[in-house]
C-alpha cells in the first residue's frame, strides 16, 4: 500500500506554481537576451558608422590633394540641401555643377574609367550601388547612408565661391551621421545632437 502510494505521488508531475515560476524565468531571461541584442546592435552600428566616418573622411582628403580643395558646399546647417541630399560642388570641374558626395567620391571614378580616362579616380570601392555589402549606398539614392539608413552630413569652411560658411564647426569640413533617430541640430544642448557621430 505504501508502493503505490508513493508511486501516484511520483507520477503526478509539475505543480500549477512550479509551472508558473519555471515561465516566470523563461520570460525573465527572454527579456534580458532582447534588451542586450539591443544593446549590442545600438554599439555595433555606432562602430560601424564611426569606421566610414573615417573612411569618408580619407577619400575626402584624397580628393583635396588631387584637386587642391575640398567638394565644396553651401552654408547648411543640416548638411543637407534639396531634396535630403548631400549636395556638393566637384571643384575639379570648370563648371561646377552641383553634384553629390556620392558622385564626386564613386561614380565620376566609374565614368572616367569607362572613357578610358584613369585621371579620375574611384575613391572607395565600397560605395558601388549595384554590389555593396556594407549597405552604404542604394541603387535608387544618390545618398551615401549610414548604418541607420539617414544619408550621411556634410559641410565645408568654404563654399564653391570661397566665402566662410559659418556653421562649419572644423576648419576644413564636418562630416557626421544623425545617429539613429535621424535628427540633427547646430544647438549642441538640443536633445537631437545626442546619438550624433562625426569628425567633431
Amino acid at each position: 500500500m505504501t508502493t503505490n502510494h508513493l508511486r501516484r505521488k511520483d507520477a503526478m508531475g509539475f505543480t500549477l506554481i512550479e509551472m508558473l515560476a519555471v515561465i516566470t524565468i523563461i520570460v525573465i531571461l527572454a527579456g534580458l537576451v532582447v534588451g542586450g541584442m539591443g544593446f549590442v546592435n545600438d554599439r555595433q552600428a555606432t562602430e560601424k558608422a564611426k569606421t566610414q566616418i573615417a573612411m569618408l573622411s580619407a577619400a575626402i582628403e584624397e580628393y583635396k590633394l588631387d584637386h587642391g580643395s575640398y567638394p565644396a558646399t553651401a552654408n547648411s546647417s543640416s548638411g543637407l540641401t534639396g531634396t535630403n541630399s548631400i549636395t556638393v560642388y566637384d571643384m575639379s570641374e570648370t563648371s561646377q555643377p552641383a553634384k553629390s558626395l556620392l558622385y564626386v567620391l564613386y561614380t565620376k571614378g566609374v565614368e572616367a574609367l569607362d572613357d578610358d580616362n584613369e585621371d579620375y579616380p574611384i575613391y572607395i570601392p565600397e560605395l558601388d550601388p549595384d554590389n555593396n555589402k556594407q549597405g552604404w549606398t542604394s541603387s535608387s539614392s544618390d545618398n551615401i547612408l549610414d548604418p541607420w539608413g539617414n544619408p550621411y552630413r556634410y559641410r565645408t569652411a568654404y563654399s564653391k565661391t570661397g566665402s566662410s560658411n559659418s556653421r562649419t564647426q572644423n576648419p576644413d569640413f564636418d562630416l557626421w551621421s544623425s545617429g539613429k533617430d535621424g535628427a540633427t541640430s547646430t544647438n549642441p544642448a538640443s536633445d537631437t545632437v545626442a546619438d550624433d557621430i562625426g569628425n567633431f
